[in-house]
C-alpha cells in the first residue's frame, strides 16, 4: 500500500494545518505518555504496521520504503538513545502520524554518505527533509490546553536507486505555542 497526502488519511480531517508555507501535522492523541522511560519496545511494535509500506513525499513524488531496518533504526539510533524528556516523548508519539509526516516533507537536500558503517546500505548517500508537527498539551483533567510545535529532520537512505526510511532526528521545539482550537 502506498500512502500519499490524498490517500487513506487526509489532512483536512483535523490532522494538520498550513503554516509558513509548510504543512504542520497534528498528533491528536498521546499514546506514550511518559517523558521518562519511553517504552521503545512498544513503539517498535507500533511501527511494525508500516513494514513494507511505501510513503510518497508529495512535493517531490519520492517513494520511500519502510522496512525492517527502518523500524530498528527509529527506536535504536544514537539519536533515540540520547533523546530525553519532551523530545523523546515527541519522537515516540509521532509514529502515529508517520505516513502524514513523510508525505508532507519539504526542503529535500542530498548528502554524501560519510560513514563506513553505511557503505553497503547507503551507496547513493542520504536525503534529508524538513517535517513539522504539533503535540497536544493537556491539563491534569485531560482537557486540551495548547499545542507544542516542533520541526525535525526526516533522514532517508538511498541504495540501489531506492529510498528507504531511516530516522527522524534533530527534533526541536518551535518558539510558537498555539492555543487550543
Amino acid at each position: 500500500m502506498k500512502y500519499n497526502m490524498f490517500g487513506r488519511r487526509k489532512l483536512h480531517q483535523g490532522r494538520g494545518s498550513m503554516s509558513n508555507k509548510h504543512t504542520v501535522i497534528r498528533v491528536d492523541k498521546i499514546i506514550f505518555k511518559s517523558k521518562q522511560n519511553i517504552p521503545w519496545r512498544d513503539v517498535k511494535e507500533y511501527l511494525s504496521k508500516f513494514m513494507g509500506k511505501v510513503f510518497i513525499v508529495s512535493k517531490y513524488n519520492d517513494e520511500i520504503v519502510f522496512n525492517y531496518e527502518s523500524k530498528n533504526e527509529y527506536v535504536g539510533s544514537n539519536y533515540t538513545v540520547r533523546a530525553r524528556g519532551a523530545i523523546a516523548k515527541a519522537k515516540a508519539n509521532i509514529v502515529q502520524v508517520l505516513p502524514e509526516l513523510v508525505c508532507s516533507a519539504t526542503n529535500r537536500r542530498w548528502d554524501i554518505n560519510k560513514s563506513p558503517k553505511h557503505i553497503g546500505n547507503a551507496k547513493g548517500g542520504w536525503y534529508r527533509y524538513d517535517v513539522y508537527f504539533e503535540i497536544p498539551v493537556k491539563s491534569e483533567s485531560e482537557d486540551l490546553y495548547s499545542w507544542n510545535s516542533y520541526r525535525a529532520t526526516l533522514v532517508v537512505r538511498i541504495n540501489d536507486g531506492k529510498l528507504y526510511f531511516y530516522d527522524i532526528i534533530n527534533i526541536k521545539k518551535e518558539a510558537r505555542n498555539l492555543g487550543a482550537s
